[in-house]
């Protein structure tokens, strides 16, 4: 295996070279593509120093007008620029553990496959990122699917339809071949400031035949810190439901023109639709509301139906 690593960096400069360092550590990976992307602070020099370093190894890159383009635009520059046969992801304030790369080892080996995802674990690297950590997501932190999976079971499963998947896995546990990223045009939406992460790898999983590796144990580490961005946004909150509104609109137009089960189908619309809903105002948001009602009365059953109430 030969491996392109793309890294994001924004804001990192006290956590990038530990990034890189774990990435080094692997002889598979050949190249590691640091993207900075107009950071306020030293992360550019930190980039700098490690190209120096590690000339052989590690590229620097910055969008062409060296301004501030977002992760997801960053992933495509990173993309664009990989050389490699297979490409992985770690954020910048993150890093791989030893066992990152044992079972693309093995199950790359079926050609069929053309992705293989992992557990991803949680440091904390600060008591205030702890504190809102744990506020959000108790002590869930280990990053994982609730059993393995293949092929579009796991596209389904990502859905969420059903709760038996677990719904959700890292970028930073992810390993894919270039060449199915190429056959199948896929690439990030940079319009996404957050969940760009999900809205690709939803679309992956729907183009790529992926498959579950290590799922009971962290392949890489996330590192939680006064930072994260994630950490800050309540559930339901206003901020939240504009977000989950940009990546589900994304979501349903991307698949409006796809073979997806008619069940599939119309729980991505209704999911759209609750939080179209939520950020509505006054009356233009009941009067929505029961226009959608009337439309499709499965709206009132959906998980989300509170959201289109929230104030």
């Amino acid at each position: 295996m030969n491996i392109s690593v793309i890294i994001p960096v924004y804001n990192a400069e006290r956590f990038l070279e530990n990034a890189v360092n774990s990435a080094l550590q692997f002889p598979e990976v050949k190249e590691i593509l640091l993207i900075e992307d107009s950071s306020p602070d030293k992360s550019l020099n930190v980039c700098k120093e490690l190209v120096e370093k590690f000339s052989d190894r590690v590229k620097l890159f910055q969008h062409p007008d060296k301004g501030n383009h977002g992760a997801g635009a960053s992933r495509n520059l990173g993309l664009e620029n990989a050389s490699q046969d297979y490409i992985a992801f770690l954020d910048a304030d993150d890093y791989y553990l030893p066992n990152r790369f044992d079972a693309e080892k093995e199950l790359f080996k079926n050609e069929k496959v053309e992705g293989v995802f992992g557990a991803i674990g949680t440091e904390f690297l600060s008591e205030k990122g702890k504190q809102e950590f744990q506020q959000k997501f108790k002590n869930n932190t280990l990053t994982t699917v609730k059993k393995a999976a293949e092929g579009m079971d796991v596209f389904y499963g990502l859905l969420g339809l059903n709760q038996d998947f677990g719904t959700f896995f890292s970028l930073i546990g992810l390993t894919i071949k270039k060449s199915s990223l190429t056959k199948n045009k896929l690439q990030f939406n940079p319009n996404l400031r957050v969940h760009q992460d999900s809205d690709f790898i939803i679309k992956l999983a729907y183009h790529c035949h992926l498959k579950s590796g290590h799922i009971t144990e962290a392949v890489s580490m996330r590192g939680v810190h006064d930072d994260n961005r994630i950490t800050k946004i309540e559930n339901y909150s206003e901020k939240y439901n504009q977000r989950q509104q940009l990546l589900w609109t994304s979501i349903f137009k991307w698949a409006k023109n796809k073979c997806i089960p008619k069940q599939y189908m119309e729980f991505i619309e209704l999911k759209k639709t609750s939080f179209d809903l939520s950020v509505l105002k006054g009356g233009e948001k009941y009067f929505s509301l029961i226009k959608n009602i009337l439309k499709n009365p499965k709206i009132l059953k959906t998980r989300y139906r509170f959201t289109y109430l929230q104030k």
